[in-house]
Order: structure tokens, then sequence, then C-alpha cells
């Protein structure tokens, strides 16, 4: 089975987990500008991976744009935000909004952890921080939204690994060589 790694991102983690994947499944890596439509044709299935914004993923334009390049692949979304993905209701909302229906139900979506370092942020990303924060009436969440926070890491990838290994039905050495690397 022949399969890519798409992304588009903002501050780097979606970057970064898309290199890790691609490293470990020996899969291409290409950010969403730089692809081209008929490309994906040549593919039974897409890991797409995406940051969100303010409930926005960055690929959403793109996925309605291509949608039906997508419709018959086999797609492995990561959706990398500050929303735990314990926060159920809060993860669907994101998934609705931003991935159309026809290619929302049979793909594969993970949350993953993030990154958020204040100082890293454009001023218009820190201001619009600081009003959502403001506009919060969740102590906690507010306290989480103001705190710095990298949990880019290699371990949050092994569900993943582990749903694309069972669908290619194969290469065990992708999982015995990621849980070496952790």
């Amino acid at each position: 089975m022949k399969g890519i790694i798409i992304y588009k991102g903002k501050y780097g983690a979606t970057h970064q987990y898309a290199d890790m994947l691609g490293s470990e499944l020996h899969l291409p890596v290409v950010m969403i500008d730089h692809l081209e439509e008929k490309n994906l044709s040549q593919y039974d299935y897409i890991i797409i991976g995406s940051s969100v914004y303010e409930g926005q993923m960055q690929i959403k334009n793109w996925l309605r744009i291509n949608l039906g390049s997508l419709l018959n692949k086999k797609l492995f979304f990561f959706i990398v935000c500050g929303t735990p993905a314990d926060k159920t209701d809060e993860v669907n909302k994101i998934m609705k909004k931003n991935i159309p229906a026809e290619i929302r139900k049979p793909s594969t979506t993970f949350f993953l952890k993030g990154r958020m370092i204040k100082k890293n942020l454009s001023g218009w990303d820190r201001f619009m921080l600081k009003v959502g924060a403001r506009l919060t009436k969740d102590l906690e969440q507010r306290k989480r939204m103001l705190t710095d926070f990298d949990e880019v890491k290699k371990e949050n990838l092994i569900p993943l690994f582990l749903s694309v290994h069972t669908y290619n039905k194969g290469n065990l050495d992708i999982i015995i060589n990621m849980e070496r690397a952790i």
C-alpha cells in the first residue's frame, strides 16, 4: 500500500509530528501548499495533519476543495491543538466544523497534544489568546489557555502508528522501531 503524509500548521508542532511520522513510516511528507491534487491519485491512504486555531483547522478549506480526490482514499487525520482529546464534545465540534461529513465518518482521527509558547506567537495571536481567556468562565480552562506548554512527543503518535499498521496489515518492524525510539 502506498501512502503519503500531508500537513498544514502554523508554529511548527504539526510539521514536527509529520516529520516523525514520515521518518518512522518511511512515507513522503509534503506541506499542503506544495501538493498538487493530481498527485493524490497515486496513493492508497493519506495521513493528514492540521493544527487548530480558534476552532478552525488550518487545512479546512483544502479539504473542501479536494474532497473529490479524497473520497475513495483511506484517511487518517492527526489534529494538533490545545483541546485535550478527552474533551469529547469539543473534539467532536472541531471535527464536525472542519472535516466534511463525506470523509469524516470513514476516516480515523487522532487528537495530539501540541505546543503553545506565548513568546513565539504573533502579536495578533497573543492578543486573541488573552481575549479568549478573558471570555472563558471556567477558571481552570482560562489558566490552561494562558500557560505555555510543549507536549509534542513521539509517544503521542503510537495510536496513529498502530492504526496505520493495522490498515497496512504488515510491517511489524514499524511498531517495534517506534517502541525502541521512545
